[in-house]
């Protein structure tokens, strides 16, 4: 369905292509939301790569790749936002996180912990780890995604995951304050 709905869009159909984003939008604002980490700028990253995929959607050579197309436009978006706007998140917007980012599975403890781990990565590993472990995708499917290599999407994959893993046992550890000396 979604397939025909872009063919007929690649021809011109505006209705056709709100179907679209009605289909992927939701789940594009999931995405650049895990990647980005603040709701304002991930709608803007969403917003500027459907606006991109309607412009280019004429050359688009296969509709039933629409979804991977759309992604790597996405994540492209991502990296630029962050470089645009500076590394750091919106701690105001972590504040007053969306429904669609709650994970409830997690405790509020957990979350927070993880929410601080993934921090620390680069928005490079980020899209790695979403595309795998978010959207549960192969590795390689992460790679043809991305437009990136398949070693490069193993790499970001492991250090990533080495850098989430380090940082959430560096929170673990108890804090060592300094001890008075007793004479």
């Amino acid at each position: 369905m979604l397939a025909e709905l872009v063919r007929r869009a690649q021809h011109g159909d505006e209705t056709a292509f709100e179907a679209v984003v009605e289909t992927v939008g939701d789940r594009c604002l999931a995405i650049a939301y895990r990647i980005l980490r603040d709701v304002g700028i991930a709608e803007d990253a969403v917003q500027a790569a459907l606006t991109t995929a309607w412009r280019q959607l004429p050359a688009l050579r296969d509709p039933e790749r629409f979804e991977a197309w759309l992604h790597r436009s996405l994540v492209h978006r991502c990296y630029a936002e962050t470089k645009r706007r500076g590394r750091g998140p919106n701690l105001l917007a972590l504040a007053s996180e969306p429904a669609f980012a709650r994970d409830e599975t997690l405790n509020v403890e957990n979350r927070d912990q993880l929410e601080r781990g993934f921090l620390r990565l680069s928005p490079e590993q980020r899209a790695v780890l979403v595309f795998h472990y978010y959207l549960d995708l192969p590795v390689a499917e992460v790679a043809a995604r991305l437009g990136i290599p398949l070693g490069t999407a193993k790499s970001r994959l492991r250090y990533g995951t080495d850098a989430l893993r380090a940082a959430l046992d560096a929170d673990a550890r108890p804090a060592t304050g300094v001890q008075e000396r007793t004479t």
